[in-house]
């Protein structure tokens, strides 16, 4: 049997046999996962996210591959969850933007969109982790390209591409240390692997039996760091790039034949006007946001392409904007009915992550605008974070995820919402409360996100939770059940006793300079366990004040803040 195309209902077969075998293990990813707290990971996360594609993808008929691909990429996007999810999201991002205009594939289309998708995905990220699903990725659709070069059947071209992702998951432990010690793979590899292992079944027509042997989560122990404004690093006197502004092109046929849009080439040009810079287009308008000192010079260089159905300029080194508000006023009065519902935006808005009642009403109490509840086994995504932005109804929006694996799902709402957005990549509870109170509503948005971005780097983050497996990690063996104390992602100690965990955790985390502690107390411990701890603290550290608070939180009997 071989196929020399691929046709768009052929596609969205695939793409639903490849969630459908992910769906099915994403369990097993998670039960595997490196690091043995209960957390549900990678599995879930690319479960999460490729659901919300394929969700797309089957209210379509008729439909082209490209037509197909652009659908779930656009699904992939607004559903992306953790770094996995975020990733597979840029993957298939670039597989879409390879077929664009291609009503079937060949073997060479199909290992192409492979290839692309990779760019995208390394693109997102800017200090790439090797021995990660990046790398499984990579390595298949190099295989894939190469083979395709003397081979037009498909099922042969993914039997190959298959067959490598499966190699270069086995190398993962090879290229991780951490994978090595574990004796274990990477799981968002394995998570690729199995939507792979989808798509060959479709084409083959036969039906997917998968049991992953191993497959434990790199995510939560590589640190992935992603493409930050130069702006986030400067005060507010020190801005080069004085004007946000914002331009929204209709292509015009007759100008675009004057002069060809490519979009790389075009935002290349830009990057010499300014920073923070964001172009996104389709094929029927172009929209760009950039910090630039001559916004004149923006938008002469878009007018190019078309007509301007869109402009907006707005002074960074003023705390006001007289034409916005103007603007705002006349589109309110220009029909009342309509606008009679709507509150006028408030100028800032903080949306926060929280798991726990106690932990919200913290947020709450130190000025959050919004909460969104989730965390360690459940990550939000992107969509979850837009509808957020929407709820709180505000021009400037502040974004603290408060967990490391929520990131980058935070990082893709600037490319999908027109208020203006900065992330501040909080990765604890501790650091999110650190940050929020060093908020300043006087201060411009990229202002805000370098203090509150400082302010997170003298807090010390500790977390007592119990382990769901054995496991030897770090040298540090680790029973099933027993509880863990962890400084930041480092194991400091374990036992079966979860006061004494959590005393040898506050002897490990204070010292000399320490001055505060704050414990927030879980929902499986009393006042009573809670109080113990304050006076074990008060015996032995008489200079540091402790405070405690009820964060309700489940998983954690304990989080601890030391500044």
């Amino acid at each position: 049997m071989t196929i020399k195309t691929i046709e768009g209902k052929k596609l969205a077969e695939m793409l639903l046999e490849g969630a459908n075998n992910l769906s099915n293990n994403s369990k097993a990813i998670d039960a595997l996962n490196v690091f043995p707290v209960p957390d549900g990971d990678t599995g879930t996360n690319m479960n999460l996210t490729i659901t919300s594609g394929v969700k797309e993808v089957k209210q379509m008929s008729g439909a082209s591959v490209a037509e197909v691909a652009g659908t779930f990429a656009k699904g992939l996007l607004m559903g992306a969850r953790g770094n996995s999810g975020v990733i597979l999201s840029q993957l298939f991002r670039g597989f879409s933007k390879s077929v664009e205009g291609k009503e079937t594939l060949s073997a060479k289309d199909l290992s192409a969109g492979f290839d692309y998708g990779v760019e995208m995905a390394y693109k997102a990220v800017m200090k790439p982790v090797e021995g990660t699903i990046l790398t499984v990725a990579k390595d298949a659709a190099k295989r894939g390209v190469e083979f395709a070069k003397n081979e037009d059947d498909c099922i042969a071209v993914m039997e190959e591409v298959l067959k490598e992702s499966k190699a270069s998951l086995e190398r993962t432990p090879d290229l991780l240390p951490v994978l090595k010690e574990v004796g274990v793979v990477d799981s968002g590899g394995q998570g690729l692997v199995t939507i792979y292992e989808g798509f060959l079944a479709v084409l083959k027509g036969e039906k997917v039996t998968t049991t992953i042997q191993q497959a434990p989560s790199m995510d939560e122990l590589v640190k992935v760091e992603h493409h930050q404004s130069a702006q986030s690093h400067m005060s507010t006197e020190d801005i080069e790039f004085g004007y946000c502004t914002e331009v929204m092109v209709k292509f015009e046929s007759e100008k675009t034949e004057a002069h060809p849009y490519d979009e790389d080439t075009f935002r290349n040009k830009l990057s010499e006007y300014g920073d923070s810079l964001l172009v996104v287009s389709d094929e029927d308008l172009l929209k760009i946001h950039i910090h630039a000192e001559h916004p004149g010079n923006v938008i002469t260089a878009a007018q190019q392409y078309g007509a301007l159905t869109h402009v907006k300029i707005e002074n960074m080194r003023e705390q006001h904007t007289t034409i916005l508000e103007n603007q705002m006023k006349e589109e309110l009065g220009a029909s009342i009915h309509k606008e009679e519902a709507k509150k006028e935006k408030e100028e800032y808005a903080i949306i926060t992550v929280a798991m726990g009642e106690g932990i919200a009403s913290l947020f709450k109490g130190l000025g959050a605008t919004g909460v969104i509840q989730g965390g360690q086994t459940m990550n939000p995504s992107t969509e979850d974070f837009v509808k957020a932005i929407e709820e709180a109804n505000a021009k400037k929006i502040i974004l603290l995820p408060n967990n490391s694996n929520i990131i980058m799902a935070a990082d893709q709402v600037t490319s999908v919402v027109d208020e203006e957005v900065v992330v501040v990549p909080s990765k604890s509870v501790p650091q999110g409360l650190a940050s929020l109170l060093a908020f300043n509503p006087t201060t411009d948005l990229e202002g805000n996100k370098e203090t509150m971005t400082e302010a997170m780097a003298d807090v010390k983050t500790g977390e007592v939770t119990y382990a769901v497996r054995d496991t030897s990690l770090n040298g540090v063996d680790i029973k099933k059940g027993d509880f863990m104390g962890i400084e930041g992602k480092k194991i400091i100690t374990t036992g079966p006793k979860v006061q004494e965990v959590a005393k040898r955790l506050l002897d490990s985390m204070v010292d000399e300079d320490s001055e505060i502690v704050t414990i927030i107390q879980g929902e499986d411990r009393s006042e009573e366990e809670a109080s113990e701890l304050v006076a074990y603290l008060e015996e032995r550290y008489e200079d540091v004040e402790v405070e405690v608070h009820s964060g309700n939180q489940p998983l954690y009997s304990y989080i601890v803040s030391v500044e």
